[in-house]
């Protein structure tokens, strides 16, 4: 018997409140599971940053295949997921079907781009060759020497931000306990994860324990030698315009590109508000906005979209996204009994919450771990070590 009696122990405790520790809480609710989430600032985390593109087709990369799978599942099930967020909350997500063209500025990114749409035709996925005149009909404000582009109609977008807020607020109104506090210590007893020992001095414990707190989640005090893999913070900087009216519409899809090999790209809002992202740095846990992130965001956005220069800058940021060392998620049971990560998603914590949270939802429901999570196993690295 455990030895720790603060407060009622519910079914499942969640460490972090983060866009998938709020995911993985609503929806652990809903499937009739008593739920605490633990978490200074709930709704914050690496999601107030992100642009929020739901893009598994154009963010592919070479040996990703298992993330694609897991992303395509994720995204082809978003709709609906904001669908009952909105129903349940009155709040809007951001949701948009928009689209995504991925654009070339000279021939060595059209040459990669190209293979890149032989790669989506092996496996089947829906992208269309576009010559560079074709990409500016669909968006007239390219720079005239885009020589080619890819047009995937699948990839998304949603805001992050007002999703977040969504997710917290749907938790409370169908009964998910929030303490808005820090988890200090792991609580471990007889071999297994109980709770969380908080900023408070509070102990709150939990029959199972989700760790979802990004790239602090391996940071947790108390927290076994080998359960859980390094996950390093992946700073990224991201800019936040404004479109006046008079200029509407900029922008009508997510546009992406390869500037001088860095990654690009730009997410109209509804709202009128364009967000350009982001920069690939690892620098600890460092969040500074450096003159010369924004500096690159905005001379990179200026070749592929030289219009940009009109727009009224509001907002400059800087967020960690959290890397496992194969930058794919850890999702699952851990070698330490009762704790359950949900953690490493790098840049798909947007898209992969939900997915995520049915993925684990089912987990906790039921004790069997679904067919598409087994291979984001925490115990990967374990069997790799061995």
């Amino acid at each position: 018997m455990s030895r720790f009696h603060d407060g009622a122990r519910a079914d499942v405790l969640v460490i972090g409140g983060g866009v998938i520790g709020l995911a993985v809480a609503w929806r652990a609710r809903r499937r009739g599971l008593s739920v605490t989430v633990v978490d200074p600032a709930p709704g914050g985390g690496a999601a107030r940053v992100a642009a929020g593109m739901l893009a598994p087709v154009t963010e592919l990369q070479y040996g990703e295949e298992p993330l694609l799978h897991l992303g395509i599942a994720s995204n082809a099930r978003y709709a609906d997921f904001c669908a009952e967020l909105t129903a349940a909350t009155g709040l809007d997500t951001g949701y948009r079907a928009t689209g995504t063209l991925a654009v070339a500025l000279d021939a060595d990114d059209k040459a990669e781009l190209s293979e890149l749409h032989a790669f989506h035709q092996r496996l089947g996925l829906d992208s269309r060759w576009l010559t560079g005149r074709e990409a500016r009909k669909l968006e007239p404000m390219l720079a005239p020497g885009v020589r080619g582009g890819l047009h995937v109609a699948d990839d998304h977008q949603v805001d992050g931000r007002r999703l977040s807020t969504a997710l917290l607020r749907a938790g409370e109104l169908a009964g998910v306990t929030v303490h808005r506090a820090g988890a200090v210590e792991l609580l471990v007893d007889d071999d297994r994860a109980r709770g969380a020992r908080l900023s408070t001095g509070e102990r709150v414990t939990g029959e199972q324990v989700v760790l979802a707190a990004g790239s602090r989640s391996h940071l947790l005090p108390g927290l076994t030698d080998g359960v859980l893999p390094a996950v390093r913070p992946v700073k990224g900087q991201i800019l936040r315009l404004r479109i006046p009216p008079a200029y509407q519409p900029f922008l009508s899809r997510n546009v992406r590109a390869v500037v001088r090999g860095g990654h690009l790209y730009l997410v109209p809002r509804a709202d009128g508000e364009l967000v350009i992202g982001a920069t690939v740095e690892e620098q600890g846990y460092d969040t500074t906005v450096t003159a010369g992130g924004v500096y690159e965001l905005l001379r990179d956005a200026h070749e592929l979209v030289p219009g940009i220069t009109e727009l009224p800058l509001v907002e400059s940021s800087a967020g960690l996204r959290p890397g496992s060392p194969d930058n794919a998620p850890l999702l699952g049971p851990t070698a330490l009994p009762g704790l359950v990560a949900a953690t490493g998603h790098y840049r798909n914590g947007v898209l992969l919450a939900p997915v995520t949270a049915d993925l684990l939802a089912e987990y906790l429901a039921t004790g069997t771990v679904p067919a598409l999570a087994a291979p984001f196993s925490p115990s990967r690295f374990a069997r790799s070590h061995a």
